[in-house]
């Protein structure tokens, strides 16, 4: 079912905002350090453990798949509504931990790439005999 889904994102996104205040008060601050993305990563460890299960029904993926879309737009509402400025000019810990952030992006790139192998290129496009004589 559908409802099901919903059900597996929405406890998904409580375990991630619990695991993200737990962090925050780890570290002596009043925020929700990273709740999202735990939430991001608990869905897709979740759900590919049921998939591979058997878990999963069609329906019930229709509706993973469905609020999954939808967050990605709601990341970047919550992210915008952030107070960059006083991030930035409360001291370089912003700057250091975006840069951090990027300087392990970039060194994941390479062993993310090598995971999936290699995969037969796609055929080439034919060009469409029916636009050939348009300019």
């Amino acid at each position: 079912m559908i409802i099901t889904g919903v059900a597996v994102l929405a406890g998904c996104f409580l375990a991630g905002m619990l695991i993200g205040e737990f962090l925050g008060l780890l570290m002596g601050v009043d925020a929700n350090v990273g709740g999202v993305g735990f939430a991001m990563v608990l869905l897709v460890l979740v759900t590919h453990r049921m998939r591979r299960a058997g878990m999963l029904p069609s329906a019930t993926e229709h509706g993973v798949f469905f609020w999954s879309a939808m967050y990605i737009p709601i990341v970047v509402a919550m992210a915008a509504t952030q107070n960059v400025v006083s991030a930035v000019t409360g001291g370089p810990m912003a700057l250091l931990v975006g840069l951090a952030a990027i300087v392990a992006g970039a060194a994941l790139v390479p062993v993310l790439a090598r995971i999936g192998g290699q995969a037969e290129p796609l055929p080439p496009l034919e060009r469409d005999r029916t636009m050939e004589g348009v300019a």
